[in-house]
């Protein structure tokens, strides 16, 4: 089933939300900081005051400039308030990209030129960047009243002692998941339209119902009061445009203050220090295993990077330990886990968000301790899964898995990968000495969808009178092809065209509520909810044929041409603008029977689903040059029951890239200074499909018990399973020239060097 939003979004007949024309607009434009601690002396706007198309300058309290009286920005309620972002930043800065002031402008362009003329007189202070650095005692603390640099922290005990005690075989290994940045390709933004006492917001956002409550909180405005809404074109997210940022809240007030629309547009080197990044987590595992292979226990640390201000990034470490125990049978497992604040850009949520960590840390673990112990690395992993007969199963993390078949995704993988033949190549380049060596990298999976309450959705049907059905969700589409998806699902169940089905969607104005599109949750909620709101109004409407047409509501079946009729009888039909016309008339109705064929809900699945598989990825090192070739990435995810198999490859597709991407290409870094070294584009590698191959993605299909689709979530699927896969086969290809391990992004520079530091 070809994907309806498609051809509207590619032909431009829908707007991106740079592409909405608003009368009367304003430009707001940040000025940052350059320095990544520091405190602010003094701020001199005079010159930027007078310059062309300069509306106003603000600045916090104390400084020239009109004060926005704007509370600290805290975007994550677990967090201490302490630990909020002061918007603008007043007396300190605390990360290069610190908001210092705000122009509002006719142009952008004037706004830029009249930030570049403020000045700002600071006084350095220690910098810290590293976040094992952060929790040393002689560090320097960025919240003096937190006490220390760390702002959050997790833990699974062991009440026995170590979990690895007695163990004939232990492997240890400490390795960095590298902080990324999103790069959606369209970076993040704001448009505040003050409507009175009332304010509407536009947002390329993963969310707009669900951060109405935020901006409006931020602004001191009844949530009644603002409506948010998204274009239909979005493009991507990936995770950290899914909230409400500072600089949305900072428009909003300029906008309410000067009376008139205020636009904020990212430009990439803004997007790329203001838009929450993803990962940094430093991970220490140390696996115990039994003289046959079987793991005995598991001890795992971890410190996060939160960045200036944390916000959801500090506590994705609940995710990481929900999913520490991965698809593996460990006896005992302990997990120690703790968020640090840096002088570095704040952290959040970033395609998988804390579970690839937990499975990078396993899947290393794994085939590291398959080489200490000379077995099979795919074997040692098939030794220790958990059995099939075992769910629903309730592990160390407090993970409710609901099902799997976890050995048959890895036996498929290895079987479609011709793993046999993988090996015999493999072994023939070493029998051979060739400088291009093969590599081999497993890795199997098991990842949360719908996580942290997220398995509740909102979701209506309604059949108009002219016999098309409008469906409304909670979720917010930006291009996985909601559209497509839910309109599949009313059409089977009631029997419609898909063209007839309108899916409505991300504004406040006709959506009561909702959560928005993260977590891989959309067609186990929003769809359930539609699919169960469906069924419902076929129901009713079925009860209301039988009435018409003088049946039993048994007898009652969806027409061939579209409508209900007395099964055996297609004379005897009703369509649906005829349903949807008596379901208004009260003399038409049977009695007792509430007007109209609508139905709405907020749909629970109970609990969040599990989906799992298994990559293979096979690699050619230049161990002359470092150089990776990759040859081939089989992957096999299972989503529970497909709607679409479309719709499931493409985001397989998008999922492995980004996963490669970090394997191979992708960090974030700074200076010790705290200065940003791959703020843009230049400097900062994201693979463009030059670079990349054709996946080979399959799938298996488990069912969740926990919603009427059996669906479970694929959207980070690919990021999860392909980066340990692909980290596994590059170092796999060097192993037996001693290489025990090389940190990600594999670059060229990092093999070589790996390669000759083993070889001295």
């Amino acid at each position: 089933m070809l994907r309806r939003e498609d051809p509207t979004l590619l032909t431009g007949a829908d707007e991106y939300y740079d592409d909405l024309k608003i009368p009367g607009l304003a430009h707001v434009h940040f000025v940052r900081s350059t320095i990544a601690h520091a405190t602010i002396e003094s701020v001199d706007i005079s010159e930027a005051e007078g310059m062309p198309g300069v509306l106003a300058i603000y600045t916090a309290e104390g400084y020239p400039g009109a004060d926005l009286d704007l509370a600290p920005h805290l975007p994550m309620p677990l967090l201490p308030p302490h630990l909020a972002m002061p918007i603008p930043a007043k007396d300190r800065v605390r990360f290069v990209g610190d908001i210092v002031a705000v122009v509002v402008a006719e142009t952008q362009a004037q706004a830029i030129d009249a930030g570049e003329s403020i000045w700002f007189d600071y006084e350095p202070l220690p910098v810290v960047v590293d976040p094992v650095a952060a929790i040393a005692p002689d560090a320097p603390v960025l919240f003096e009243e937190n006490g220390s640099n760390i702002c959050f922290a997790v833990g699974i005990a062991q009440e026995d002692g170590d979990p690895c005690e007695g163990a004939a075989h232990i492997t240890e290994l400490t390795m960095t998941s590298q902080r990324l940045a999103a790069v959606p390709i369209e970076p993040n933004g704001a448009i505040a339209i003050p409507e009175g006492a009332d304010l509407m917001y536009w947002l390329p956002s993963q969310s707009p119902i669900s951060t109405r409550d935020a901006l409006a909180g931020g602004l001191g405005l009844d949530p009644a009061n603002v409506r948010v809404a998204a274009p239909t074109g979005v493009g991507g997210g990936f995770g950290p445009k899914s909230g409400a940022y500072a600089e949305m809240l900072l428009a909003g007030k300029a906008a309410q203050t000067l009376g008139r629309p205020v636009k904020w547009t990212e430009v990439r080197s803004e997007n790329m220090v203001s838009l929450q990044h993803g990962r940094g987590m430093v991970l220490k595992g140390r696996m115990g295993f039994d003289a046959d292979g079987t793991i005995v226990g598991f001890d795992a640390e971890v410190i996060a990077e939160a960045g200036a201000y944390p916000a959801i990034g500090a506590i994705l470490i609940m995710f990481t330990q929900t999913m520490i125990q991965g698809v593996y049978t460990i006896p005992k497992l302990r997990y120690d886990a703790k968020a640090v604040v840096t002088n570095t850009t704040p952290t959040g949520a970033y395609r998988g968000a804390g579970r690839p960590e937990a499975t990078q840390l396993l899947e290393r673990l794994l085939d590291l301790a398959a080489d200490e112990m000379n077995v099979d690395p795919a074997d040692l992993r098939r030794k220790n899964l958990i059995p099939a007969d075992a769910f629903p199963i309730t592990t160390h993390g407090g993970a409710n898995y609901d099902s799997g078949e976890y050995v048959a995704a890895l036996d498929k993988a290895l079987e479609a990968a011709d793993y046999p033949a993988m090996l015999a190549e493999q072994k023939a380049r070493r029998d051979s000495a060739d400088p291009k060596q093969i590599g081999i990298g497993v890795s199997t999976y098991v990842e949360v969808t719908a996580p942290a309450g997220l398995h509740v959705e909102f979701g209506a049907v309604e059949v108009d009178t002219d016999g098309k059905v409008t469906a409304r969700v909670g979720t917010s589409a930006h291009g996985q092809g909601h559209v497509t998806s839910f309109s599949m699902i009313v059409a089977d169940m009631l029997g419609v065209p898909m063209e007839d089905v309108t899916i409505v969607q991300s504004d406040t104005d006709v959506i009561p509520r909702g959560s928005g599109t993260m977590g891989s949750r959309s067609l186990q909620t929003a769809g359930s909810a539609v699919h169960v709101a469906s069924e419902t109004v076929l129901d009713k409407a079925k009860q209301l044929a039988a009435h018409l047409l003088e049946a039993s509501v048994a007898d009652i079946v969806k027409a061939d041409g579209g409508g209900l009729q007395v099964a055996g009888v297609p004379a005897n039909a009703l369509s649906w603008a005829e349903l949807a016309t008596a379901a208004s008339d009260d003399a038409k109705r049977p009695d007792g029977m509430d007007p109209g064929l609508a139905h709405e809900l907020d749909f629970d699945g109970s609990d969040a689903t599990f989906p799992f598989g298994a990559h293979v990825s096979y690699v050619e090192v230049d161990t002359e040059t470092g150089q990776v070739s990759l040859l081939r990435h089989v992957a096999v995810d299972d989503c529970g029951r497909i709607l679409n198999p479309m719709i499931v490859t493409g985001q397989q597709h998008g999922g492995i890239a980004q996963g490669v991407a970090q394997a191979l290409f992708e960090h974030v870094t700074y200076d010790e200074d705290g200065n940003p070294t791959a703020g843009n584009l230049m400097d900062y590698a994201i693979p463009s499909a030059a670079e990349l191959i054709s996946w080979e993605t399959i799938n298996t299909e488990t069912p969740s018990p926990r919603n009427p689709l059996g669906a479970k979530g694929i959207g980070e699927s690919g990021t999860i399973g392909s980066t340990p896969a692909l980290h596994n086969a590059v170092i796999d290809a060097v192993s037996h020239l001693g290489v025990r391990h090389i940190e990600m992004p594999m670059t060229p520079m990092k093999i070589w060097n790996a390669i000759q530091e083993a070889s001295s």
